[in-house]
């Protein structure tokens, strides 16, 4: 086929945009043309027909994504729109069907990390379900690397599940403190390179120096992480599928015999999402307030098959269904006659105490600055947004957060203000002790401390920051 070119026309323009289906192309697409481009013509249906078309079968949409992840494995970062220059390059260095063939091997790979159900290995097959199941495809460079060493015999089955089983541990922990995960990429993109240098891949050493890497990645210690799975939102978008594999992790835990099946069940709120009259006086004189700060929590979720038949039914009425339960999980029910904030927030420090041995620290020391509890700590200082405010009490804690998100972004502050009407209302009526912002709307006052960095951390969830937005550093 020959095309001409006007005097103004771009070829390399015209070449990306030529597409059959009058689509433009895809990396992959530019990537294929160049490969063959490099191979000679009488290999082409050869060739194609043994690794490039098995290959874009496997894959389909995900060849782009994989090539990357494949390219970033080398140890630098490439951004999906730069994956054909970035290959383009690395191919002026090498045979082509050599290099064609190698990335055919980890697709193969790349196609068990994106559906597990094709791992024959059923130990590694839970582990990378349960991966996949917290949503960070930044590991997948890092993975590639590791699963062909599994598959080369340079690491053992018990490593290569250790090194799944800590990815876990520290992604998990991470996602508990909502940690951002924007950094991951570039780390994961060079993670393989610094553990392996100078590491023998017959021995423990792999395992042990990926794990103090990762130590040093802001990987959060224990009383941090406990502190954060308890107040971390664990239902709604994507967060429902965490706390369901937080949950099941928590039942297989108690390592029955007899597992149940959890493709059945789903995550029932105790404290209903709809409150009833009788709720709201069970609950207490403050239900709203529990209501908005723990609806969404570890201590007041559980697994279940009978979500509809529980409804917004009264405790007695759930915790009777509960008792009758094969779960582990709801015998705790067994004992208790009310179900109010204090009741919540035990229970959730009782499963808290649970993660902390299904995902244990993995580093030299358990104690850090932020171990403190918060009741009857005084605050000094709060770090929003990078700026540092000089603090005495927890209600300024909370008047300068809100202060800062609103003048950071109209937005972010308006989804604080519709997820929480309890503790930050355009109208003072809605308070016992209103106290104005900067904005004009108003906040409530009339707080604990623990209820306001339980706040604060789940408005700064809202507003879409993160761990390292906020702190607080207090004696």
């Amino acid at each position: 086929m020959s095309v001409v070119l006007g005097e103004g026309d771009d070829p390399y323009l015209v070449f990306e945009s030529l597409n059959a289906k009058g689509r433009p192309l895809t990396q992959a697409d530019l990537i294929r043309n160049y490969f063959f481009m490099r191979i000679h013509s009488d290999s082409h249906e050869a060739v194609y027909a043994e690794h490039w078309q098995p290959m874009q079968n496997l894959l389909g949409e995900n060849l782009t994504e994989f090539i990357r992840a494949y390219l970033t494995r080398t140890g630098i970062e490439v951004k999906q729109s730069e994956v054909y220059f970035a290959l383009k390059e690395r191919l002026r260095q090498g045979e082509p069907l050599t290099y064609l063939q190698d990335l055919a091997k980890f697709a193969g790979y790349y196609a068990r990390l994106l559906a597990p159900e094709q791992e024959p290995q059923a130990a590694v097959q839970k582990s990378l379900a349960r991966l996949n199941r917290l949503e960070v495809t930044v590991v997948y460079p890092f993975l590639l690397n590791c699963y062909d060493d599994w598959q080369q015999n340079r690491l053992t089955d018990s490593e290569f599940l250790t090194i799944l089983k800590t990815l876990e541990n520290f992604l998990m922990r991470r996602f508990a403190c909502n940690i951002e995960t924007r950094e991951l990429n570039k780390v994961f993109a060079i993670l393989y390179t610094q553990v392996s240098r100078r590491t023998d891949l017959t021995s423990e050493s792999f395992v042990l120096r990926l794990q103090q890497a990762l130590q040093n990645i802001n990987y959060p210690k224990d009383a941090e992480f406990k502190q954060g799975l308890m107040g971390v939102k664990l239902y709604g978008g994507n967060r429902s599928e965490k706390g369901k594999l937080i949950l099941e992790a928590m039942e297989e835990h108690y390592c029955h015999k007899e597992m149940v099946k959890f493709e059945n069940l789903t995550i029932e709120h105790i404290m209903p999402q709809t409150l009833s009259e009788a709720w709201q006086q069970n609950l207490g004189e403050d239900w709203a307030e529990t209501h908005e700060l723990w609806l969404h929590t570890l201590g007041n979720l559980t697994l279940t098959a009978y979500n509809s038949e529980l409804s917004n039914d009264t405790f007695s009425q759930k915790q009777e269904r509960l008792t009758q339960s094969h779960l582990e999980l709801n015998r705790y029910f067994q004992s208790k006659t009310t179900w109010t904030r204090a009741d919540i927030e035990q229970r959730a420090e009782d499963l808290a105490d649970i993660a902390l041995n299904i995902w244990p620290y993995f580093g030299d020391g358990t104690k850090s600055a932020t171990d403190t509890a918060v009741t009857g700590g005084r605050p000094q200082s709060l770090w929003v947004l990078g700026a540092e405010h000089r603090v005495k009490t927890w209600r300024e804690v909370m008047e300068c957060t809100l202060n800062a998100v609103a003048d950071w972004d109209e937005e972010a502050f308006q989804e604080i203000l519709q997820q929480f009407p309890r503790f930050a209302s355009p109208s003072a009526k809605d308070f016992r002790t209103p106290r104005p912002l900067r904005n004009g709307t108003f906040m409530e006052s009339n707080l604990s401390a623990k209820a306001i960095v339980v706040f604060c951390q789940k408005a700064i969830e809202a507003a879409g920051l993160s761990h390292d937005d906020w702190r607080v550093e207090y004696q």
